[in-house]
């Protein structure tokens, strides 16, 4: 399961568009906060600077690139090259020196889609494999797999305890909560022990183990776009096909409402960080809906284009911006006001985002 470079398609599409992107390298270096954002149709990532709005350089990555994360320290990102379920491969770049690095190879984990960064590694969905896999960039070797048995495994969300995996199931309509836990002993218990003339020494208990549970639970058909309150009790999911969203108790594992939205089409689903709001796109409609996280009712909409995709909350809580991929641009969207405040050129097709700290 070691990385690969230079044979695969994903591969060798990135370096023939580093031919074309490379020369034109930027003399500005990496700020210390990034947006980064996703072009499908030109197979890159623009690195923009949030101060000026303005892209500081544009990086070569895979064919059909579809979410991006960054690591931890800001250092790297990693762009998950999707091709409906038949690739297997993950774009590296390096945001400091601004250059792609040699892929990673997912093997049999084809399709990677959703991802997180979470205890110094990489966490995937594998739509095609029906699973879900972390790799780890120390020791370049994909470290974990858990199958969900569900169909379109794909966005994902990994708590910071590394304990619980929450993934959307598009074409099954359910939502997976995979949990660490600690499994009971396996074998009788052991006695007390001795040998002629010897006291007796009580039996040593074995060491705890552990492993993963799945809880399955049903929402509404074509569930995708998702997020976790920034409390950690409530999941959201966008349900495409339905036009639905479901809110699930994370405690109780259930559902515990089921909205009429009618949003046709939905995309992505995301909470502001202040956990007030929740924002909603759809890849059918113009509008960026937004919801009131407490009454569960719409409050607002706001006229973005002609249809969107990601979403990238600013951590400070001052704008979100918004991948509009038939418009081939990312909206911004002040977070106090609910207003479009400035559009960002990054490409065709815009769509997965993400945010990049370097400390």
């Amino acid at each position: 399961m070691r990385s690969k470079p230079t044979t695969s398609l994903p591969t060798l599409a990135a370096l023939l568009l580093g031919i074309c992107v490379l020369p034109s390298a930027a003399a500005q270096s990496t700020p210390k906060q990034s947006l980064l954002a996703l072009s499908k149709q030109d197979h890159t990532m623009a690195i923009v600077d949030p101060a000026t709005l303005q892209v500081i350089n544009k990086l070569p990555v895979g064919p059909d690139p579809h979410e991006v994360v960054a690591s931890s320290d800001g250092t790297k990102a990693y762009v998950s090259i999707y091709g409906g379920g038949r690739y297997h491969a993950v774009s590296v770049l390096d945001l400091v020196a601004q250059k792609a690095l040699p892929e990673i190879d997912t093997g049999g984990l084809n399709g990677p889609h959703g991802e997180f960064f979470v205890g110094g590694k990489l966490w995937f969905t594998a739509e095609g494999a029906k699973a879900v896999g972390r790799y780890d960039p120390a020791t370049n070797k994909i470290d974990w797999i858990m199958g969900t048995g569900q169909n379109r495994t794909h966005m994902l969300y990994v708590t910071n305890d590394e304990k619980r995996v929450y993934t959307t199931n598009v074409s099954s309509a359910t939502v997976s909560i995979l949990e660490l836990v600690q499994l009971p002993p396996m074998g009788p218990p052991t006695g007390m022990q001795s040998s002629p003339g010897t006291q007796a020494v009580p039996p040593q208990p074995p060491p705890p183990r552990m492993g993963w549970n799945q809880t399955v639970i049903a929402v509404g058909k074509g569930d995708e776009g998702f997020d976790v309150s920034p409390d950690g009790r409530e999941l959201w999911t966008a349900n495409a096909q339905d036009g639905s969203l479901s809110i699930i108790d994370l405690a109780g594992k259930k559902v515990t409402a089921t909205l009429d939205a009618k949003i046709l089409g939905s995309n992505r689903l995301k909470f502001t960080p202040d956990g007030k709001l929740v924002f909603i796109t759809s890849l059918r409609d113009g509008d960026l809906f937004i919801y009131d996280a407490a009454s569960r009712k719409e409050s607002k909409r706001v006229h973005i284009g002609h249809g969107a995709a990601g979403i990238q909350m600013e951590p400070s809580g001052a704008r979100a911006f918004v991948a509009c991929t038939p418009d081939n641009y990312v909206t911004v969207v002040d977070l106090q006001t609910l207003k479009v405040t400035g559009k960002i050129d990054v490409g065709g097709e815009p769509d997965g985002l993400a945010w990049a700290v370097q400390p």
